[in-house]
């Protein structure tokens, strides 16, 4: 196996991600709910906008961010309730064998940003762990807009959130109209 085929591999793989269902919602009668992808895109997102506001490096957030679940591809999303019963390799582990047939530097490149993010102790993994909770939290409300009943997901993100600039988009994305942004403006 070449370096390059090590990498198609890994790409390939990564692209699982955009078939696989964020599983929790399923709980809150979400029929179609969004993919692991979808939520790494967003959580990228979230992340880079976080960093910006608290002095973290927005670059290495958003990698953070995008590669935070990428060990789903083995193990699927497992619901929060479904980690009372089940015990899974850690993040870590499932990188390793992720990046292995990959040249050393992209296997040490992404295997130390999932590490990083695992570990919460910089400020960007920080601002990626808030990123992930708040796109939670998004979602949800988007969700609610549909009537759906997702109260207990929007309290347990918004207590989970650690940085003040977190807390205070949570804030107003709560009391925000999520259909805002498409409308006219005066």
């Amino acid at each position: 196996m070449t370096d390059m085929d090590g990498i198609a591999k890994y790409l390939l793989e990564a692209g699982n991600l955009k078939r696989i269902k964020r599983t929790g919602w399923w709980f809150a009668q979400i029929k179609d709910p969004e993919s692991v992808a979808e939520h790494s895109h967003r959580t990228a997102l979230v992340g880079m906008v976080l960093a910006a506001l608290e002095g973290a490096d927005p670059n290495r957030t958003a990698l953070l961010g995008a590669l935070h679940d990428t060990p789903e591809t083995r193990i699927g999303d497992i619901p929060h309730i479904g980690r009372r019963y089940l015990t899974a390799a850690p993040p870590e582990a499932i990188v390793a064998d992720q990046v292995a047939d990959t040249p050393a530097p992209v296997a040490a490149f992404i295997s130390s940003a999932v590490a990083e993010f695992e570990s919460g102790d910089t400020p960007e993994a920080r601002c990626a762990r808030d990123a992930d909770r708040l796109e939670c939290l998004i979602q949800a409300v988007e969700y609610r807009h549909t009537g759906a009943e997702v109260e207990e997901w929007i309290s347990s993100s918004t207590a989970a959130l650690k940085t003040d600039s977190a807390r205070a988009i949570a804030e107003a994305v709560l009391n925000a109209d999520p259909l805002a942004w498409q409308k006219p403006q005066p």
